[in-house]
């Protein structure tokens, strides 16, 4: 299947997303896991002394181009999770999977990179490549290379269980959230909830064909009803659901993550014991900063030691609020949120809907973008590319001599189908490639609340804090 066929396997540019179609993904999957299989075999075949050129370089391209094309898919089926696109992702990802299993368990791979370490190549190299090689030999013990025939075979399984089960999780928190929906009639059950948002619920309501006003369990709904809505049922009602997505209260067995969840511990710690250490998350610290257990439970105890008087403080001020100037004798989880609101406006005169007026998308994103040029030297531009909904957007960042040196998707919108949270992710890695360098390319996701009625969104103090956080992550790249 040439490029032009298949576009998952053109890697000209960026990926070709108004072409990308669910019946692409299993072929163009199978062919670069074959690539990358041929390249390792090219490596372990090679019966010239270990070295960074026919060690680690003749597996760069097979896998950047596996990352990139997994990477696309992935991140399709987070951001626009139709039928389609889900079962081709959970159709590829066992494959997936147990190739990453099965070459950090390559005993002959392994012997290549332990050889270029032991080379008296290795300290001519630079402290990058030197690096790669050390977190290679890490991986690999990590990946049970080490481990007897038995063992290495249960832990390839371990493996493969625990990527399907994370899918699953995901899904069915994904599902569950879609799934829920209330409808309210009368606008007067709405009371305090701020207007933009009352008319989202009415859109929204309107595109289902229904009257009134649709709650769902996305951010731009979910959190301001939370905040502002005078109706403490309805509040509780919307707790309640958010609360209780994908688990056995939740209402759908099929969706219930319970098991998933006591699955997944369950071969977390086989994992860990299988690698020599005492639980997982002994194993999860060996790439971290912190060296043990002992040491992140030290910290986390000193710090809620420290925390614990302001936040009993803090909470014993919100009941005394909630009785005197609420009438709530019994705070409960769903007025918490909006308690805390009634209580900045009268100490402090502080209302988030009142600060959101400074801060329109378009001052939002020039602001943000101000920052990063002035700091780096750089411009942010709008730019033009093929995207996965028709509100993302596009941007490049050049440098001074109109040189772009990155380039990143910014999907700000929450909606049906798209994972809730905010995230970025790689689209392309930095690299050199054949002389030439590749320059990254990024995924901003977040999931703000939308324009209404055509005009732009006004996002909350929490929201910009979000974005700014994200394009940090972003700047790594």
């Amino acid at each position: 299947m040439n490029d032009n066929a298949n576009p998952l396997l053109d890697f000209s540019g960026l990926p070709r997303f108004d072409r990308i179609r669910a019946e692409h993904v299993a072929p163009a999957i199978a062919a670069l896991l074959r690539n990358a299989r041929e390249a390792i075999l090219r490596v372990d075949d090679d019966p010239r002394p270990a070295s960074w050129a026919n060690v680690v370089v003749p597996t760069e391209t097979a896998f950047d181009h596996l990352d990139r094309a997994w990477g696309v898919v992935a991140h399709l089926n987070a951001v626009v999770n139709t039928p389609a696109i889900r079962d081709a992702y959970n159709a590829a990802l066992p494959k997936v999977t147990a190739f990453y299993a099965d070459i950090a368990q390559d005993r002959r791979w392994f012997a290549r990179f332990r050889a270029v370490a032991d080379s008296p190549e290795f300290a001519q190299l630079d402290a990058a490549k030197r690096k790669v090689i050390d977190n290679a030999l890490r991986d690999f013990r990590l990946g049970g290379a080490e481990l007897g025939d038995v063992d290495r075979g249960r832990f390839k399984a371990v493996q493969e269980e625990l990527a399907s089960l994370s899918a699953k999780f995901d899904d069915n928190v994904l599902d569950s959230e879609n799934a829920w929906t209330h409808y309210v009639d009368d606008a007067q059950a709405l009371a305090g909830v701020p207007a933009d948002v009352i008319e989202r619920m009415r859109n929204e309501a309107e595109a289902d064909g229904n009257a009134g006003y649709k709650l769902t369990l996305r951010y731009p709904c979910h959190t301001p009803v939370m905040q502002y809505a005078d109706d403490r049922s309805l509040r509780a009602t919307m707790h309640r659901a958010s609360a209780t997505r994908a688990s056995d209260l939740g209402g759908s067995p099929a969706l219930d993550n319970s098991t998933v969840i006591l699955r997944i511990l369950a071969l977390r710690y086989e994992e860990a014991r299988l690698l020599g250490y005492a639980n997982f998350a002994e194993l999860s610290l060996e790439p971290k900063m912190a060296q043990t257990p002992s040491e992140v439970l030290a910290f986390l105890r000193d710090l809620a030691h420290r925390a614990r008087p302001f936040a009993e403080r803090e909470y014993d001020h919100l009941q005394t609020f909630a009785h005197d100037a609420l009438g709530i004798d019994d705070l409960s989880a769903w007025d918490l949120a909006y308690v805390t609101e009634k209580l900045k406006a009268q100490r402090f005169a502080y209302s988030e809907q009142e600060v959101k007026q400074y801060f329109p998308e378009d001052r939002v994103l020039a602001g943000l973008f101000r920052v990063v040029e002035t700091i780096y030297g750089v411009d942010v531009r709008p730019s033009v590319a093929p995207t996965w909904h028709p509100t993302v957007r596009f941007f490049e960042i050049v440098d001074s001599k109109g040189a772009i040196v990155g380039q990143f998707y910014l999907d700000l919108y929450a909606r049906e189908g798209k994972q809730s949270g905010a995230w970025m992710d790689d689209a392309i890695n930095r690299r050199y490639a054949h002389d030439r360098l590749q320059h990254p390319v990024a995924y901003l996701t977040c999931n703000f609340s939308g324009p209404v009625n055509g005009e732009q969104p006004y996002f909350t103090h929490r929201e910009v804090i979000t974005l700014f956080h994200e394009f940090g992550h972003g700047l790594r790249s």
